[in-house]
């Protein structure tokens, strides 16, 4: 595997457990259940009058998703997200999410609001990868097409050639490998490992990292199987290799969805974050889902199967957003439009090669 010579930007732990304490000290679950429904009953009257609809990722709390069910919003993947927002009549989309995902609903999306709970909602992939950094490594290696993952900041989304989904981005490399093409890819290292031994293409790898599907266990994750050897192991494609190894599917959100419907295993291990399990629960409501061990010998868990900054999403940031109309999405229209380029050509992609990407296998 080719990797960078050098180390990105990291994300500092004591940040991580301040996010997460942020998170947990705000959250809405500790509420009164009379505060908390009156809570859900002023975010439903706002959402009306701001003419707004609530967009959220499967990540976020079962809250969050609840209510955006219930409102005639989408849970969903991150580029679903963006595209839900485009076709839906609303003027102003509230994205519960990562800031990412709140640019991507603005790139698609220029003419409406975007706002979104807690713009310090960020993603550790997309802080490991700072635009100069990663500016210069691409001028290192001019021959190669630039493949970014879609958790990446607008910046790296208009320097790339093409931008990816999990869903989509093995058949988009394998595509490039048949034409002879070289690989620049970023920023998840486990993911592009993961694609490049599939497809066997020549990628040089931006050794970033989700800091919730890095700490999987693989020792542990095999003890966890024989204790319920009928589990069938769900793991997303950004984690180490030796839990992929284990997998009896490797998929993105969405993927690994579908898998608990129509695997006949009653019992799933999931290596994800733990957000997934109200979407799995709700459709499989007579099955068991457990997550996968993200702790054992050495662990130094910092994320415990929960995207700190996705916690920074709650009932109680939600209806400040929508009361004060502030945390706007603001991008700058030449960035905008040179990251559509890259998008586009996905989208186009999927099109030619009939790829059903409307909730099946994204981000």
């Amino acid at each position: 595997m080719n990797t960078v010579s050098y180390a990105p930007y990291k994300v500092d732990k004591n940040h991580i457990l301040s996010v997460a304490q942020k998170a947990h000290d705000n959250q809405s679950s500790g509420t009164s259940d009379n505060k908390r429904l009156a809570l859900i009953n002023r975010i439903k009257q706002l959402l009306i009058q701001r003419d707004a609809v609530l967009i959220s990722h499967y990540y976020t709390d079962p809250d969050i998703q609840q209510l955006t069910e219930e409102t005639g919003g989408h849970v969903a993947d991150s580029l679903e997200m963006a595209r839900f927002g485009n076709e839906h009549p609303a003027k102003t989309l509230v994205v519960a999410g990562v800031k990412f995902m709140g640019e991507t609903a603005k790139i698609l999306n220029p003419e409406k609001t975007v706002l979104m709970p807690d713009l310090n909602a960020e993603c550790s992939l997309d802080l490991e990868c700072p635009i100069q950094e990663f500016s210069d490594f691409c001028q290192q290696h001019p021959d190669r097409k630039i493949v970014v993952y879609s958790n990446t900041s607008i910046e790296v989304k208009a320097k790339a050639d093409w931008v990816v989904t999990s869903g989509i981005a093995l058949k988009i490399i394998r595509h490039l490998h048949q034409q002879g093409e070289q690989i620049l890819w970023a920023p998840d290292k486990y993911l592009g490992h993961y694609i490049q031994k599939e497809t066997q293409a020549d990628m040089i790898l931006w050794p970033g990292s989700c800091i919730v599907h890095e700490e999987f266990k693989a020792t542990e994750l095999s003890q966890l199987k024989i204790t319920h050897p009928d589990a069938a192991i769900l793991v997303h494609p950004e984690s180490p290799e030796s839990v992929i190894e284990l997998a009896d599917v490797v998929g993105s959100t969405s993927a690994l969805i579908k898998a608990t419907q129509t695997l006949n295993n009653q019992k799933f291990i999931v290596a994800t974050d733990r957000g997934i399990f109200y979407k799995m629960q709700q459709l499989s409501p007579n099955k068991t889902f457990m997550e996968a061990p993200n702790a054992g010998i050495g662990a130094t868990c910092k994320s415990c199967a929960h995207c700190p900054w996705m916690g920074l999403n709650h009932l109680e940031s939600l209806e400040h957003v929508l009361e004060s109309n502030c945390n706007e999405i603001i991008i700058d229209e030449n960035l905008r439009q040179q990251a559509m380029i890259s998008i586009n050509r996905m989208m186009d992609f999927s099109k030619q090669q009939n790829i059903n990407m409307t909730g099946k296998g994204n981000a």
